[in-house]
């Protein structure tokens, strides 16, 4: 388990496993927020063309992500934060589909496709979610923390800058629609306690704070890629 100490050395209890990733994740959060195509969005800079791009590299990694946290979903630890209501890989599809980048349905389109064409930082988060997935699973909440509750707090942000820089509509923005959760607030908030009920029974608590770290690295290279694969296409 991840300990603090106070200052005279001493033990202290162990830190939630929500404070935990908050806390070993705080820099890279706000890397993420300055690195890429998201820095791109915060400053109104983001094209269509790289909007587009970054979908279709992170549809694969929710596709991969889902499927991971369905064939856990018996676990009394992960159980709990499979939530179909979350689920963004279905979402991701419809604005894809929105912008006409194939003529087959997308959510058709098998994974063995899609990283290649994604790029290689989306084939090395699938294969990072992959093996998240051994053993009891427990990786996976690092994983699903930075995803969905990133898509229900600063998501949220991405997608007004998104509607205004761009013009683009609600159709082309699923994405970070949630029609199925009535009060996000509400909700993150129960995520939230199913992430640190995840962690009192996880069997390697360090483990899934190390890969929350993982995550945001992952999420700041794919950021990136799309960033300069954009700027190619320009």
């Amino acid at each position: 388990m991840l300990e603090r100490t106070d200052h005279a050395g001493r033990a202290l209890r162990p830190a939630s496993l929500l404070e935990a990733l908050r806390e070993r994740t705080r820099d890279l959060h706000t890397r993420a927020e300055r690195s890429g195509i998201i820095a791109d969005i915060l400053r109104g800079r983001a094209t269509r063309e790289g909007y587009e791009l970054l979908l279709r590299s992170l549809l694969p990694v929710y596709q991969t992500l889902e499927r991971q946290l369905a064939q856990h979903g018996a676990s009394s630890r992960i159980g709990p934060m499979v939530r179909p209501e979350l689920d963004r890989a279905g979402a991701i599809a419809a604005d894809l589909r929105y912008f006409s980048i194939s003529d087959a349905p997308i959510s058709d389109i098998g994974e063995d496709q899609l990283p290649a064409k994604a790029g290689p930082a989306t084939a090395r988060y699938v294969d990072a979610i992959m093996a998240a997935s051994g053993g009891d699973g427990s990786r996976l909440i690092a994983h699903a923390y930075a995803r969905y509750l990133g898509d229900l707090s600063g998501g949220q942000i991405l997608s007004r800058l998104l509607s205004r820089s761009l013009n683009l509509p609600l159709a082309a923005l699923s994405f970070y629609d949630f029609p199925a959760i009535p009060d996000i607030g509400v909700f993150k908030s129960d995520y939230r306690s199913a992430i640190d009920r995840a962690g009192d029974e996880s069997e390697d608590f360090d483990a899934v704070v190390e890969e929350g770290a993982l995550a945001f690295e992952l999420n700041i290279d794919l950021s990136n890629a799309v960033q300069a694969d954009a700027a190619q296409a320009a």
